[in-house]
């Protein structure tokens, strides 16, 4: 048996930043595939694991029984401390990571998940909402583009889970429907995500949410 299996699939960003996670550790790890297009997450087999019924859920697998953590903050903050990298050396770092953190869920991937699952899975156009959404995301994106003016990472003078954390849905702009322009440090920080070794995009990690048929759309 791995280590640890993960519940995921590769449209969510969420799922991307643990995966990204457990394939930049080079960690014993599976994937079990959700369904979630589906339904698979509102089912009350998946609700028993995770009452949320949101992606990613990681199960480890460990000599006094498995254990299971869910949310992708939580699930970074439990890797980043079992396989000793990517993680606040100090507690200036750790308290700064948790910043970061916060404000990806609240604000980054707060906004760029929504933002990408109406116009691009949904199809839903320009509503009010839609365009809410992309000016909140467009405010988060310079405030971390300013964070950037400088340095090479935001929490720390190396990566952190904070960088996973942060960069998990910007890889599909085109899908969310936005550009960098204007923001030359977030596109220089993403190019050195992708630099790091072993780095592989969410489509190489995770099978698709959807069904076959409709895996590639």
């Amino acid at each position: 048996m791995t280590e640890y299996t993960l519940y995921c699939f590769w449209e969510s960003g969420n799922a991307y930043k643990a995966a990204l996670l457990l394939q930049l550790c080079d960690a014993d790890w599976e994937v079990r595939r959700v369904a979630f297009f589906t339904g698979e997450t509102r089912g009350p087999e998946f609700r028993d694991m995770n009452v949320m019924g949101e992606v990613p859920v990681l199960v480890h697998h460990r000599a006094d029984g498995d254990f299971t953590v869910t949310q992708s903050g939580a699930i970074l903050t439990y890797l980043a401390r079992k396989l000793g990298k990517f993680g606040p050396q100090t507690e200036a770092e750790e308290f700064e990571v948790i910043r970061w953190l916060l404000f990806d869920s609240q604000k980054m991937s707060g906004y760029a998940g929504p933002l990408r699952f109406l116009r691009y899975f949904m199809k839903k156009g320009e509503t009010g909402e839609v365009q809410y959404l992309h000016a909140r995301l467009m405010s988060a994106l310079k405030v971390l583009n300013a964070r950037l003016d400088g340095r090479d990472w935001v929490a720390a003078d190396r990566p952190t889970i904070a960088d996973l954390a942060l960069c998990g849905y910007l890889f599909w702009p085109d899908q969310i429907g936005i550009d960098y322009e204007g923001l030359p440090n977030v596109t220089a920080w993403l190019e050195r995500i992708r630099a790091l070794p072993g780095y592989k995009r969410a489509e190489d990690l995770m099978p698709s949410g959807r069904e076959p048929e409709t895996a590639t759309a």
